[in-house]
């Protein structure tokens, strides 16, 4: 007879019992294969293959498809500009133009500058955004992994693919997927409760690209959910003194050629380039009436649905001003869906009525679009429907160059996937806990 410590079956050492619980899940996985491409819970597990198997298709498109220049060697002669001393930013340009990003983006792109050889090793250069890829996409998981919404085989079409978004990471370079990872950390922190930090990602956030400020509206009524107006005051400083300090070089050089660059509202965009509004004749695209249009639809959709679907208390919305004790009735506790529903169609709301989209734009949104399709009560054949929408926006931004048609379907998954989160009622919390974890053997609720 075999020893007692080698009997067959035995642990194998001290790794056994920490493996086991992944085994368990696999083992549960495999067995009820149906579970886990439709049960939310086993997130983690599709997320944490899917991962795997991302980083092998980040190396294969490397490798194997070629890069296209586009922006990343004017990013670099912008950065040169300011090595070489020159802090008035109406005097920093790249072939491409003058540099319209915050100073933020000049200290990130700045790092990158060095560690690429003044920018010649793309090579390098596209191995640390499939860094930054999957990265993005463990912020995204983990997002996902708390709302508890999207079933997991949805994560499949997020993932691997969407050619845009491989493209416009690892073979573009552009800034916006860099704008966009530091924004996923920021909400990480704010579903931790950490305001504090998460206000100081954002901000940082927001240093890199502005179009992170789509996501402010909802930032904003979160803050005062949570804080009131008093409270919420010393959240927006951090914000505010983060982009003083990486701006102070700048500001003190010209400060009125700093802002108007890194923050220019009411810059132009060219018409050859518009992935939305491709079927508008161009003088209209160009026209100043149409801008302040959709600027007033944006900021009236903002406000309804900040009125009607984001404040879903009895109280009206000046009662957010109000310290929450202080309420007539106080708010209940900020669940993941709430912040997330919340921060994600705030920045939907935005890309719906933006002036124009351009291709690296699609990154602005694409990881929330998941959680947008399917955080309301889906029935079985609603599953195709989403699935359908999902795929036909992802044709709409793989149009190139784009067309009336694709320009308007694109509108028209925009205004289906509004109409669903104004209808859906989505805001209403999935139970966390099975009910009968909260009964006693006999069946019976506990009582106090």
């Amino acid at each position: 007879m075999a020893p007692a410590g080698r009997r067959r079956g035995a642990g194998h050492g001290p790794s056994a019992p920490r493996l086991a619980p992944l085994r368990d899940a696999l083992r549960r996985a495999w067995t009820d294969r149906a579970r886990l491409l439709f049960d939310p819970r086993y997130t983690p597990l599709v997320a944490a293959l899917l991962s795997l198997a991302e980083a092998g298709v980040c190396y294969w498109v490397i490798q194997r498809v070629a890069y296209t220049e586009i922006d990343w060697k004017a990013y670099m002669d912008e950065v040169e500009g300011v090595l070489n001393g020159t802090t008035d930013y109406t005097q920093l340009k790249g072939d491409t133009g003058p540099l319209v990003y915050p100073a933020g983006f000049v200290y990130i792109f700045t790092a990158f500058y060095y560690l690429t050889d003044h920018g010649s090793n793309i090579r390098l250069a596209q191995y640390l955004f499939a860094v930054l890829y999957l990265v993005t996409l463990l912020l995204v998981f983990r997002i996902y992994c708390k709302t508890k919404k999207v079933p997991p085989y949805v994560f499949f079409f997020m993932c691997c693919a969407s050619y845009r978004i491989h493209s416009i990471f690892m073979l573009r370079l552009f800034n916006d997927p860099v704008a966009m990872v530091i924004l996923f950390f920021a909400i990480n922190f704010f579903l931790e409760d950490r305001w504090s930090l998460g206000c100081l990602f954002f901000s940082l956030a927001v240093s890199v690209k502005m179009n992170i400020l789509l996501f402010a509206p909802g930032l904003l009524f979160l803050l005062l959910t949570r804080f009131g107006l008093v409270r919420t005051i010393p959240k927006l400083s951090i914000c505010a003194i983060l982009q003083l300090v990486l701006g102070l070089p700048f500001l003190l050089e010209n400060p009125s050629g700093y802002l108007v660059q890194s923050f220019d509202l009411g810059r132009q965009f060219l018409f050859k380039w518009t992935v939305n509004w491709r079927f508008l004749p161009e003088a209209i695209f160009l026209s100043r009436r149409f801008h302040l249009a959709l600027l007033a639809l944006h900021l009236a959709v903002l406000l309804l649905f900040a009125i009607y679907q984001w404040n879903r208390s009895n109280e009206g919305i000046l009662s957010l001003l109000k310290y929450p004790v202080s309420r007539k009735n106080p708010p209940e506790p900020l669940t993941a869906n709430k912040i997330i529903f919340v921060l994600f169609t705030s920045n939907f709301i935005g890309v719906c009525f933006s002036r124009s989209l351009h291709y690296q734009f699609y990154v602005w949104y694409f990881h929330t679009l998941p959680y947008l399709l399917w955080c309301s009560p889906v029935k079985k054949l609603a599953h195709l429907l989403k699935v359908l929408i999902l795929g036909l926006i992802e044709l709409c931004w793989n149009t190139y160059p784009s067309t009336i048609s694709s320009s308007a379907a694109l509108h028209v998954c925009h205004a289906i996937l509004l109409l669903q989160l104004w209808y859906g009622n989505p805001t209403v919390p999935e139970p966390e806990v099975p009910p009968s974890d909260e009964r006693t053997p006999e069946g019976k609720k506990k009582t106090k």
